[in-house]
């Protein structure tokens, strides 16, 4: 038999895989990406580099839908609440990534490449080298925070009895629906006012 014309396996489909498993049930195994493809563990391993490798691939995938040409925005900050607001989306799609992500050094280059274009928005802006960091890492802390709360119930909190907490069942009725991104929107302001006035601060 000639081989066949469509690889059956291929880093684009242990990725593939690796990411349903872990939207299913927050994390995955090798040996679970072979039997779901049909194949041996070993095989797997002879395409990716071990499950590092595949948590790579995974924040590579996650991170292919965030819009890097957002940080060629004018100004800054601009740029800024676009590449927030659509990292956010990205991470929202798959919430379940968060905690294994973010438990594990960045070394996808595409990646890291993302985060050179951030770096050099900033320094061009003004901000101290020894202040880029922290506010791009606040910048994720608020956007990965959100992306989990997206990912929660509407209605976080049931009162069995409104009458014993009367002002917080008012509150609650008082913002409706888009609780999550009201939130986010409420942050994303108090986070870039923050970052103006560092870069105004001598």
């Amino acid at each position: 038999m000639g081989r066949p014309r469509t690889p059956l396996l291929d880093r684009e489909r242990i990725t593939t895989t690796a990411l349903e498993l872990v939207d299913e049930q927050g994390d995955f195994s090798v040996p679970q990406i072979a039997r779901r493809l049909g194949t041996q563990t070993a095989s797997v391993y002879h395409h990716v580099d071990g499950r590092d490798g595949i948590v790579e691939l995974l924040r590579e995938r996650v991170c292919d839908a965030i819009d890097g040409g957002t940080l060629d925005r004018d100004p800054w900050d601009a740029a800024m609440a676009a590449w927030a607001r659509s990292y956010r989306a990205a991470f929202a799609a798959h919430p379940r990534t968060i905690p294994l992500l973010t438990t594990s050094p960045v070394r996808a280059p595409k990646v890291l490449l993302q985060y050179e274009r951030a770096v050099g928005l900033l320094l061009d802006a003004g901000f101290a080298l020894p202040d880029v960091m922290p506010v791009i890492i606040a910048l994720e802390n608020l956007v990965l925070g959100s992306a989990l709360d997206m990912a929660a119930p509407e209605a976080m909190w049931e009162l069995a009895d409104e009458t014993a907490t009367p002002r917080l069942a008012g509150a609650l009725a008082a913002i409706g629906d888009g609780r999550a991104d009201a939130a986010f929107e409420l942050a994303l302001a108090g986070y870039l006012a923050h970052c103006r006035k560092l870069l105004n601060t001598p």
